[in-house]
Parts: C-alpha cells; sequence; structure tokens
C-alpha cells in the first residue's frame, strides 16, 4: 500500500499549495542578502511544510508565519 497516497498531507492539491508556498518564500526570502542575516533555504522549506501539515488551504498568511517562527533575531548574537 502506497502511504502517500492515503495521506492527506501529500495530496495532489496539498503538492500544489507546498509548491507556492515555496514560491512565495523564495520570492520573498531567497536572495544571498538575506541569506547572510541567518535565513536559509532549509527554513523555507521547512516552513513551507509546516503550513501545508498544519492544514492550512491557502498561501495567506505564510509570510507573517515565516517572521513569526524562521526568522532569526538579527540583533543576536552567538556566543
Amino acid at each position: 500500500m502506497d502511504t502517500q497516497t492515503k495521506d492527506w498531507r501529500y495530496s495532489e492539491d496539498r503538492l500544489e499549495l507546498r509548491g507556492k508556498c515555496l514560491q512565495v518564500l523564495l520570492n520573498k526570502y531567497g536572495d544571498a542578502q538575506i541569506n547572510e542575516v541567518g535565513y536559509s533555504t532549509q527554513d523555507i522549506y521547512e516552513c513551507a511544510d509546516l503550513w501545508v501539515t498544519q492544514g492550512n488551504k491557502t498561501t495567506t498568511g505564510i509570510v507573517a508565519f515565516f517572521k513569526g517562527y524562521f526568522i532569526k533575531d538579527e540583533n543576536q548574537t552567538s556566543n
């Protein structure tokens, strides 16, 4: 039995939404300048996946979600 065909997170519409989420986030945060302050492509992909698996149906709100959970504090220093 193929588990991906039974798991709602991997349905055709969810995969399409992941793609749209990635497009939104990569357009906004996927450049070299942003990466210098700590955003990573991995963060973008994880955010898109988390957004979809939480049951969101559209990309509305994903930028605010990314800012709240994935953007590192630019004033934070490492020890």
